[in-house]
This record gives C-alpha cells, sequence and structure tokens, in this order.
C-alpha cells in the first residue's frame, strides 16, 4: 500500500460510517442511572442537587437530564458520534442532538442562542466574541475549548500515480488557477519518477463558511506567503475551481473527477481510499498526512486567547522532522458564564468528559489527533469553572 494511503493508521471505528445529518443518539432510560456494561460507566457521587458531574479521570458522571442541541463542525462528527453514544450509555434521559451543518452554521446558531455549544474549526472573530453577550447571560461571552485535532488531506484522483509530493507554494498556485495541467513543471520538479500525465487539474473546494477553508487558507498564507494572495477566511476566496457542501461531498467530487484535488479531513479521505499527496516542507524528508504526523505539528500550538480564553495558533511553517503542517483544531465554543440553565449541567457533563481521559482515549480510533496534554488540561481547568 502506498505511503500516502494512510499506512499505520488504524481503521476507523464500525458503526462510525455516516458523516452527515443530524446527531441524535438517545439512551432509553429515564431514571438517570448509569447503564450497566458497555466501555463507559458512571462513577462518583451525586451532587446536592441530585446531579452528577464529569470527571477527567476514568468513568463517565452524568449532569441533569437533558436535551442538548449542539451544530456546526463535520470535522468532528465520527469524534461527536462516538462521544455521544458513550455518554448517553452511562447517562440515561440525556439526548446529545448536534447537526454538523458547518463551522459557520454552527457559530451562527450558538450567537443567535439555539444550541448550547457550537463546534467550530475556526475560532470566532472578535466581533463575533463581542456580540456573543447577547446569547450568554449574566455579562458573560464566548470562550473556545480545544478538544481534537486532524490533518487536512490533500486528496486526488489521478490514476497511474500513486505517490503524489507537492509543497506549499505549488499548491498555492494549483488552487489558485495558476497552475492547470498535472504533468506541469513545477510538480515534475517534485516528483520526478513519477509518469505524470497532462490531465488538466480539477480543483475541488468548500462552499459555504468552513472552518477546513479557514485552516487551509491559513496554511497556504503562512507557508507560501508570495504564492497565495488571499487573506485566510471561511468562505473560499480564489475563483474557479468546483464548489461542494460539506466534507462528505467534497470527498465524493474528488473521488468521481479524474484530475481531481481537494483538501479535506483526513478520515474522509481514508473511507472513500483516496490518495493523498505528501507535504514537502523543508524537512530532510516529504511527510505523510497521518494522524501521528499531524500530532507533532500540532505539538508545537500555543494558546494565544485574551482573558483565559483557550484559542490556539498553530506553526504551518514548521519544518521538524515528521510534522504534518496542514493540520487545524476543533473547538467547542461554550459561554464563560451565563450558559443555558437548563442544559448546562448536562453540557457541562458531556464536555468534561470528551476532554477527559477517557473521551481523548480513542480519538486517534477516529482518525483524530490528540493536542497536547497541557492544553487538555487548562480545558478541564476552564470547564470547571465556568457556570
Amino acid at each position: 500500500m502506498p505511503a500516502q494511503r494512510h499506512r499505520g493508521l488504524r481503521p476507523l471505528a464500525a458503526g462510525v460510517v455516516a458523516l452527515s445529518g443530524v446527531l441524535a443518539l438517545t439512551s432509553c432510560g429515564s431514571d438517570g442511572s448509569p447503564e450497566s456494561g458497555g466501555s463507559s460507566s458512571a462513577s462518583g457521587k451525586a451532587t446536592a442537587s441530585g446531579s452528577r458531574t464529569a470527571s477527567p479521570g476514568g468513568g463517565v458522571r452524568c449532569g441533569k437530564k437533558a436535551t442538548v442541541k449542539a451544530s456546526g463542525s463535520t470535522a468532528q462528527h465520527n469524534a461527536m458520534r462516538s462521544w455521544a453514544k458513550s455518554y448517553q450509555k452511562a447517562c440515561r434521559g440525556t439526548r446529545i442532538d448536534y447537526e454538523d451543518s458547518g463551522s459557520g452554521a454552527g457559530q451562527t446558531d450558538f450567537l443567535q442562542g439555539r444550541t448550547a455549544f457550537a463546534g467550530s474549526d475556526a475560532a470566532l472573530r472578535p466581533a463575533q466574541v463581542a456580540s456573543s453577550k447577547r446569547a450568554c447571560e449574566d455579562g458573560g461571552r464566548a470562550v473556545h475549548l480545544p478538544m481534537l485535532g486532524g490533518p487536512i488531506a490533500l486528496g486526488y484522483n489521478l490514476p497511474g500515480v500513486d505517490r503524489l509530493v507537492l509543497d506549499a507554494g505549488t499548491l498555492a498556485r494549483i488552487f489558485d488557477g495558476r497552475i492547470t495541467k498535472w504533468n506541469d513543471s513545477a510538480i515534475a520538479r517534485l516528483n520526478p519518477k513519477a509518469d505524470l500525465p497532462a490531465t488538466v487539474i480539477k480543483t475541488v473546494h468548500r462552499s459555504g463558511e468552513s472552518g477546513t477553508t479557514d485552516n487551509f487558507t491559513a496554511y497556504l498564507r503562512a507557508a507560501a506567503p508570495s504564492a497565495w494572495p488571499h487573506a485566510p477566511g471561511q468562505r473560499w476566496p480564489a475563483e474557479g475551481g468546483t464548489a461542494a457542501g460539506g466534507s462528505s461531498e467534497l470527498a465524493d467530487e474528488v473521488k468521481q473527477t479524474r484530475g481531481a484535488i481537494g483538501y479535506v479531513e483526513l478520515a474522509y479521505a481514508i473511507q472513500r481510499s483516496l490518495p493523498t499527496a505528501v507535504i514537502d516542507t523543508g524537512a530532510a524528508a516529504p511527510v505523510e498526512a497521518t494522524v501521528v504526523n499531524a500530532s507533532k505539528a500540532l505539538a508545537g500550538a500555543r494558546t494565544e486567547g485574551s482573558q483565559g480564553d483557550l484559542v490556539l495558533r498553530l506553526d504551518h511553517t514548521t519544518k521538524a522532522a515528521g510534522a504534518y503542517p496542514i493540520a487545524m483544531v476543533t473547538y467547542e465554543i461554550v459561554c464563560d458564564k451565563g450558559n443555558k440553565a437548563a442544559t448546562w449541567s448536562a453540557t457541562k457533563a458531556f464536555l468534561t468528559y470528551t476532554a477527559g481521559l477517557e473521551g481523548q482515549r480513542d480519538l486517534s480510533f477516529q482518525g483524530y489527533a490528540t493536542l497536547p496534554a497541557k492544553i487538555m488540561e487548562k480545558v478541564r481547568a476552564k470547564l470547571s469553572g465556568i457556570s
């Protein structure tokens, strides 16, 4: 199996296949007690209010029974599906209703008070944080809780080319429409042993507001500033190419289009058996898009949010050996205070579980990269103080 076909990555969990639509897994019981058996079990004592709180250690502890509505990032759908299933198995009567509508839609839903939290692969802009005060009570504002990471892969459809090396400058010119054929000299120089055809390059990008787009364009701007003239953003800035509504649709478009290339979360490329480009970062060897390699890049992330917010800055220009630079972080966005009283107990318990050791343990099995332990410690500490 060629290197770029994800050597060493464990297959996705059985049953985690659907990648679009509304995720709504509801446990059958209504008594609020944990269900016996399974990989997750409730632990800890009930609080004075009769609810249970989540622990970052072993086991799942439950908040008050509620239906928790959330929406946003398609990138985290597999993880959210797995987390919801385990949490609801332990916490009967609680429903995690997550719609993978895209980061931009998730941000809008949260800011307009329609959801308990938003999943987003891009941080809110300062103006959005300011407007979040309308959705957060008691003078609260939106804060970001980084929950997982992962590589953005460059899936391509080029029969006969099993290994494709690209660098930031070449990618920028491809997606900006200035390199139009696969046998262009810039691509040939990076792939001297490949039999590159004269096939027309057909780029595929996300339509609407997408956190994946935001992260991919941030990479291009940081790593190839002279070749990529556009500012990073959630909306695709360049002309030309084909637009796809979500990650699943983008991967399908690449799969069925000869000569296509598109940026998509690694799990979607794996599920469709799409080969993915290897990135020449300037390190001793080009780097494959794998969970392990993305984790090496994410290890250099640092917090830069104000007032204790946990927005992360990634180093897209890393030349560290084996560090895959096109990575992203998915945040869960909540209020620092003044969250919805009816659902916050369950929301807090669920997010503390996802940020805990048990929730984080099997992310690589879902095709995700775990964030550095020091960052997840900050997330758990932040959650513990939110009301």
